[in-house]
């Protein structure tokens, strides 16, 4: 029974991820361009602001790309899409706790980044190890479970992403207002 294709549990689901993957490929891409246009305002420290902040953002990007495009696999039968949902879940959770540790032991971060870089991202591949659950059962709301999954991720990343920007921009303009190079390191809302 679990061995039976998985593209029955979604197969009317094919244009929502061919959309949702191709924006988080996009949004990954922008980020790369970001970040190599405000490489002067990035630290050179490897356990700074840029690792609990950038990191974060395009590692949940590629995660929803990595699920949108499991998703799209015709062969897939009910257990190796839940596999591959359940593993990119799980390395998300660690990788979510672990952000959510640093966000909370840094001192850099305010209630909102809290929310939208540690704890909303956690919540999100909870969600996913749900959703695999529910496709190695064949449950008629493992679709639904996971593209509510894949979308609170990058709806909240989205967000983040723009917090970035936002906090670059800053930086580069108090630093072109005192006539130098952006020193500062990039704490999004600081």
């Amino acid at each position: 029974m679990i061995q039976e294709p998985a593209a029955q549990l979604l197969q009317h689901w094919h244009e929502f991820y061919l959309l949702v993957g191709t924006a988080a490929a996009a949004l990954v891409a922008l980020l790369f361009v970001a970040a190599s246009i405000g490489a002067g305002i990035l630290t050179r420290h490897p356990g700074g602001p840029t690792r609990t902040y950038m990191s974060p953002v395009a590692f949940h990007f590629t995660s929803v790309l990595f699920v949108s495009a499991a998703a799209l696999v015709p062969t897939h039968t009910r257990l190796t899409l839940g596999l591959l949902v359940g593993l990119n879940a799980i390395a998300g959770t660690v990788y979510a706790a672990f952000v959510l540790r640093r966000l909370f032991t840094d001192n850099i971060a305010d209630v909102a980044d809290r929310i939208c870089y540690g704890m909303v991202p956690l919540f999100a591949y909870l969600a996913g190890l749900a959703a695999a659950y529910l496709i190695f059962g064949g449950s008629m709301h493992a679709p639904e479970f996971l593209a509510g999954t894949v979308v609170l991720l990058l709806i909240v990343n989205i967000r983040n992403a723009w917090d970035l920007m936002l906090s670059m921009a800053r930086r580069r303009g108090e630093a072109d207002a005192r006539g130098q190079a952006p020193q500062a390191e990039i704490t999004p809302g600081g």
